[in-house]
């Protein structure tokens, strides 16, 4: 008869599988970071665009282009939170900015899903083992709702707790609201809290925690007809310039909004037509 004791042990090996070993950062720059079980998954080619190719955002690239490099040089450099409207190219400013900082350091980037964010002790875990890469931890898209705890996940990646944030880890982080709370949520916490300041002050001061605020604000016409004209000349495609302003315009029109994923939509969609590929 087996020993009640191994038994157990075994039963809590499958409910608390040991710690994933830490893969070769080695392969690749770029890493996806999955749960059940715990993987980091190495992307091949990532989808970017080229910095260059990014109108209309200049002080944000040049800070956070700046910020990076420091990092990457093994200087002091914050945690960065890219804020403000939609398609205006968070998340593509991320990218194009490891994409240009790792071409002289070996910077990886690690992308993890906001739901996954209560396993990012044993991420960190596994980054912290390999102290001689540098590591980019991104977050896409990141906000939290009424009644969600994830927030309080977050804060091991910006403080790291009693172990603080390892040295070769920095977090940044793309969100369309500045405090990463709906506003009305905020609002329902003053109202009812027996302590309105103290209620607040715990979810509101998440965003404090990053050292960069880069705001996004909504393009003007000018600079939406710029991002089509930088993209129709890195690919080559010569339109008369009266031809290209007036469908851009009647796009842009037809979504009621201008922004850099709209110019992105217009450019596909007339490379299409004139059968020009992409990539």
């Amino acid at each position: 008869m087996t020993d009640p004791l191994i038994r157990i042990a075994a039963a809590l090996e499958r409910l608390a599988p040991p710690p994933a070993p830490a893969p070769d950062f080695a392969q690749a720059d770029a890493w996806l970071w999955q749960t059940e079980p715990d993987t980091l998954i190495p992307v091949e080619r990532v989808a970017r665009v080229d910095l260059e190719r990014l109108v209309g955002i200049d002080r944000a690239r040049d800070t956070l282009l700046a910020n990076t490099r420091q990092f990457a040089r093994g200087l002091p450099a914050n945690n960065a939170l890219l804020w403000g409207a939609r398609g205006m190219g968070k998340s593509s400013l991320v990218k194009a900015v490891h994409a240009e900082v790792s071409r002289d350091a070996p910077l990886r980037i690690v992308e993890l899903q906001r739901e996954d964010l209560p396993s990012v002790g044993r991420l960190l875990t596994l980054l912290r083992a390999a102290p001689e890469t540098r590591f980019l931890l991104f977050c896409d898209d990141l906000s939290f709702g009424h009644d969600d705890q994830h927030y309080k996940s977050l804060k091991a990646v910006l403080d790291g707790g009693i172990a603080g944030r390892p040295e070769n880890v920095l977090f940044y982080a793309t969100s369309n609201r500045r405090h990463l709370m709906p506003r009305d949520m905020i609002e329902n916490e003053r109202s009812s809290a027996i302590n309105p300041s103290e209620a607040v002050e715990e979810k509101v001061s998440l965003s404090d925690r990053f050292g960069l605020w880069l705001g996004f604000h909504s393009c003007t016409q000018d600079d939406y007809l710029a991002m089509i004209e930088g993209y129709c000349s890195a690919a080559g495609l010569s339109i008369p310039a009266e031809r290209l302003r007036a469908e851009a315009i009647e796009w842009q029109a037809t979504r009621g909004a201008r922004s850099g994923r709209v110019a992105w939509q217009f450019f596909t969609d007339l490379a299409g037509r004139e059968g020009v590929r992409l990539g």
